[in-house]
């Protein structure tokens, strides 16, 4: 697939994604201020990278079904819900996300902390509307999603990230911070990605998961590498901001060039998972993989 093709398809799911979310939060009865809220932090120009990794792995299986845009809207929401909450004055205390004022900048805390709320509710709410799958795989994305966004994945990573600051960490500890704040919703992207499309191979299960770590891991390096090098034109978030708040990172504890060549190592290793997998079609997914780690943004 060439870069014409790329940009092409994952525009088409970036849509596909948006159309379902747009449908699911205009149907919400509640306060106009809480849904504009919701809305404003979902429709803020977001990358969409963990629905288009839903996509990608169920295109692997040559399953493109309308099936899959609940699952791809679920993970969004989750992720759209722990940035609202990581902006917070009591966590990261963050004034601009994606080129824009953070969300309890435009409305206010309480807001914004509800706002974050409906819309961890909704994700789960979203794949209970997966008719199209079965009532035991919708359980088991309930509960992967549930498991790593919760205390056992992102909200433990973020916890920890919280409580290093300041402080002197060691490597491993690190790599858990960033395994489970950024990691563990791509591997869950993935995971329910495979599971929408019916695999059920535990096989290949496995090295899609295994896939997923290494990419996590990446993405999250090549964070925290932007905001040493990026700036927030492209970024569209205020950089220096991990060294603002003594936060320990890859790039500020390594340097930018042993980042850099972790992060090529990591891919690398993604990419020779994935051409393991000679029974799939791996091409868009290996190129979205690309796509999401050499990003200035």
């Amino acid at each position: 697939m060439n870069n014409r093709d790329f940009t092409h398809t994952l525009l088409h799911y970036q849509e596909r994604v948006n159309q379902t979310l747009n449908d699911a939060l205009t149907k919400i009865n509640t306060a106009d201020v809480l849904r504009h809220a919701m809305q404003y932090s979902v429709f803020n120009g977001g990358k969409r990278l963990r629905p288009a990794l839903v996509y990608a792995t169920a295109n692997c299986f040559g399953n493109h079904s309308s099936a899959l845009d609940p699952v791809a809207a679920a993970i969004e929401c989750i992720h759209c819900y722990s940035l609202i909450h990581d902006d917070l004055p009591a966590m990261d205390d963050d004034s601009l996300r994606r080129g824009k004022p953070t969300c309890h900048i435009v409305f206010d805390e309480a807001t914004a902390i509800l706002a974050g709320d409906g819309l961890q509710a909704l994700a789960f709410e979203l794949l209970t509307t997966t008719s199209s799958v079965s009532a035991e795989t919708q359980l088991a994305m309930i509960r992967i999603l549930a498991t790593h966004a919760g205390a056992h994945g992102m909200v433990a990573g973020q916890s920890l990230d919280l409580l290093s600051e300041g402080k002197t960490i060691s490597t491993n500890a690190l790599t858990q911070i960033h395994q489970l704040k950024t990691g563990a919703l791509i591997q869950a992207s993935v995971k329910m990605g495979a599971l929408a499309a019916g695999c059920d191979d535990q096989q290949i299960l496995s090295a899609l998961d295994e896939f997923s770590h290494q990419l996590g891991f990446a993405f999250q390096l090549q964070d925290d590498l932007l905001d040493v090098i990026g700036n927030t034109k492209n970024t569209g978030k205020n950089t220096g901001q991990d060294i603002r708040n003594q936060k320990a990172t890859f790039a500020t504890h390594f340097g930018v060039s042993e980042t850099q060549k972790k992060i090529k190592q990591l891919t690398q290793a993604a990419s020779v998972i994935l051409k393991s997998l000679t029974a799939l079609n791996t091409t868009w997914l290996q190129q979205l993989c690309e796509h999401s780690i050499h990003r200035e943004k």
